[in-house]
């Protein structure tokens, strides 16, 4: 049986508006502390790592985000000792569909087939 290929896609965009007033434009919700130690965002990435087996390879995480979020994206990345395979910034949100063709085409530039799995922050 050979191995699987994931590669994990983090949605990480939003405007921080539906958790106001805990939530701010500059400092989204995914990014906050709600439960335990780490942030929404973080505990995304812990849950896609731990997909990992004996026969399934998860790959660095491709994350998806607004790009006045990016010092965020990689300092929470940094304190869990990750760093992103890749990171699309968008300048405008322009919601899930388009995010994840972004991923999708950045997933098979080299050539590969990956599995994606997708899931907010």
């Amino acid at each position: 049986m050979s191995e699987i290929s994931i590669l994990p896609v983090i949605m990480a965009g939003g405007s921080g508006t539906r958790l106001w007033p805990l939530s701010r434009a500059l400092y989204p919700k995914q990014f906050l502390v709600l439960e335990g130690n780490q942030s929404l965002f973080q505990q995304a990435h812990l849950r896609l790592q731990a997909l990992a087996a004996d026969d399934i390879a998860v790959s660095k995480p491709c994350i998806v985000g607004n790009e006045e979020h990016r010092f965020l994206v990689l300092d929470q990345l940094r304190e869990l000792k990750g760093e992103p395979s890749s990171l699309l910034l968008e300048p405008a949100g322009r919601n899930t569909a388009p995010a994840v063709t972004l991923a999708a085409l950045q997933a098979t530039a080299d050539g590969s087939d990956p599995i994606l799995v997708v899931t907010p922050a």
